[in-house]
């Protein structure tokens, strides 16, 4: 059994994964935990009322959603520091993954209390595994930007990184949006949409965006459930790494003279030039070379 106070007399925050869509996926450890802990911060108390009275879980229950985050986090932090021992969950799945939970870990952590992640069921996580793409690296993206202008940018950072499959997570009413971007932008790649993850219906649409949108099409009625978007960039649809013209200190001590600035605001002003090829840990390194030489 995980102790429910560390040494201090702290109480201990667990970060509890719960089931995505099938409650048999919970595990007996989140639910052991579940069972002892004084409080469980719910991001919906009346969603996650449900999955407890499955488990016959009887605990108290306190919100903890994005729009009362910040407020709460305090709050926790008292009851933990008083001794009580509070498990986090969101509404399906691993907390903090694109859902709230972020701001009281950090104030946990800020206040030395001990906190302990009950791994499970992660949407973003399940997709890839399924996906039968390329799992060397992945970046997560969360919801696609709503915006063109912010779509663009991401589609931008997107050819212009080392990275081929991205995961983001979508709404039944924007999934076939989701879809025609890759299409109208003709990015070459290949896609693995899931919806419904776990559950009864489970649904995988798999190929290109063309092939996706027509399998969407043909199944009628596909704005229900939650869906995973999988996309495997082809390797030529990333842009080849430029080579760089002018030296990192060279651009560093222009932006100096330019900006009459300190190094460390030079590496800002260059990171904002989009002719810009360096990163910032590279602009980092230079700005210490540049320190070491006239030091």
């Amino acid at each position: 059994m995980d102790k429910m106070q560390t040494e201090n007399g702290y109480g201990v925050l667990f970060i509890v994964a719960t089931p995505i869509g099938n409650a048999r996926d919970m595990s007996p450890r989140g639910t052991d935990i579940l069972e002892s802990v004084d409080v469980i911060a719910a991001e919906d108390t009346r969603r996650s009322v449900v999955l407890l009275n499955k488990l016959g879980i009887r605990n108290k229950l306190a919100s903890n959603h994005k729009f009362n985050e910040h407020g709460k986090a305090r709050y926790f932090v008292d009851l933990l520091k008083a001794g009580q021992s509070v498990a986090v969950i969101t509404d399906a799945g691993t907390p903090c993954i694109s859902d709230p939970g972020n701001e009281l870990i950090k104030c946990a952590v800020e206040e030395g209390i001990r906190v302990v992640g009950v791994p499970g069921p992660c949407a973003a996580v399940t997709a890839l595994s399924v996906s039968g793409f390329d799992l060397s690296s992945f970046v997560f993206r969360g919801f696609l930007p709503r915006e063109n202008a912010d779509r663009g940018r991401l589609l931008d950072q997107m050819r212009r990184g080392a990275v081929r499959t991205y995961v983001f997570y979508e709404s039944p009413k924007r999934v076939m949006d989701a879809v025609e971007f890759f299409l109208r932008e003709a990015v070459p790649c290949r896609m693995c949409l899931l919806n419904d993850l776990t559950k009864l219906h489970e649904t995988a649409f798999r190929g290109s965006p063309s092939e996706v949108r027509d399998q969407l099409l043909a199944k009628g009625e596909y704005e229900k459930g939650e869906f995973c978007l999988v996309v495997e960039l082809s390797e030529e649809f990333l842009a080849p790494k430029q080579e760089h013209v002018v030296s990192a200190e060279a651009l560093l001590v222009d932006a100096m003279v330019r900006e009459s600035c300190r190094p460390k605001d030079a590496i800002k002003v260059v990171l904002a030039d989009e002719a810009n090829t360096y990163s910032k840990n590279e602009l980092y390194a230079a700005s210490l070379k540049l320190k070491d030489m006239f030091s």
